[in-house]
């Protein structure tokens, strides 16, 4: 599986996955809407940890820095 996601992409996606996580914390999302923004953080954190976006190899999208 090759990297398709840049360090900068890697940390807006944990920003993002961190503000949900919060939003549900304090209560400011409920019901439905807060497991579905769960499942989107953790597949935010599970593709930032592997470095590797599905959704960017089916769109042809890569974020990667390229050395050499």
């Amino acid at each position: 599986m090759k990297q398709n996601m840049g360090g900068t992409d890697k940390l807006i996606r944990v920003l993002v996955a961190l503000v949900a996580g919060l939003l549900v914390y304090f209560n400011v999302v409920e019901d439905t809407l807060a497991y579905l923004l769960l499942a989107i953080a953790a597949i935010f954190v599970l593709t930032s940890l592997v470095g590797f976006c599905p959704l960017y190899g089916i769109l042809g999208i890569d974020s990667c820095s390229k050395k050499g």
